[in-house]
């Protein structure tokens, strides 16, 4: 008789972010498998952004509460976070038994200076041509620079502080995905991530060409190819 093993899937966007920036893995995910998603729209976020006021524990805890909703009909649980989302992630990774844990442009650290001049650059050149409207990193941010209250950047600052000691306590199987043209999040934040979990599993890929959010990047294939395979592998 087979045994049907009910597997969910947590997944977990970032800062100023949306579902929006993981719904294409999501997506591709949910047209391989018949797992149970919970895809967390975490306070003040989403459109339009509603920060101020916001607390970094209340981010965490409507993660949690929906990781709870996962454990009470899943047999397994998997969790999937991009950049913010990646260190609340591997916070509930730590402090619940979660089976698998995946990392996307995971913020560490954040801001990769030599990249995001990189990034002006082409923005200033975009601008003289009349292009700027058009250039996709100056029309993702914008919004979220015009919007965001300095009052979360603190609160934001504040949960990778809390939680960065707290890595070294994840220590279940493990892929860290980064992309090197990351203009928000270094890749040494990945390369810390690597050497500082305690996972005796954990694997880490680099995509020369993704941009910060990595589920849209030009190499998003590849992504959702090394995702699937590492969240199927029995090992």
């Amino acid at each position: 008789m087979r045994v049907i093993v009910m597997i969910g899937c947590l997944c977990i966007h970032g800062f100023t972010g949306s579902p929006l920036e993981v719904e294409p893995l999501v997506e591709f995910l949910k047209e391989k498998t018949e797992w149970i998603f919970e895809v967390p729209t975490l306070p003040g976020h989403g459109e339009p952004l509603s920060l101020d006021g916001i607390e970094y524990r209340q981010w965490i805890e409507h993660a949690e509460a929906k990781l709870h909703n996962l454990f009470e009909i899943c047999d397994q649980v998997y969790i999937i976070g991009f950049s913010m989302g990646g260190l609340i992630a591997s916070y509930l990774s730590a402090r619940y038994p979660v089976k698998k844990l995946v990392l996307l442009s995971a913020a560490a650290y954040y801001v990769n200076p030599k990249q995001l001049a990189a990034d002006i650059v082409i923005m200033m050149k975009d601008s003289f041509k009349g292009n700027l409207l058009e250039n996709e990193l100056f029309t993702r941010y914008k919004r979220k620079i015009q919007q965001t209250p300095f009052k979360a950047t603190i609160q934001f600052r504040k949960l990778v502080s809390n939680i960065r000691p707290i890595l070294k306590e994840v220590t279940i199987p493990t892929l860290i995905v980064q992309g090197e043209s990351d203009g928000i999040v270094p890749p040494r934040s990945a390369k810390y991530l690597y050497n500082t979990l305690g996972s005796a599993q954990k694997k880490l890929i680099f995509l020369k060409n993704a941009k910060h959010v990595i589920c849209h990047s030009e190499e998003k294939e590849q992504l959702f190819r090394e995702v699937y395979d590492f969240l199927l592998d029995p090992a």
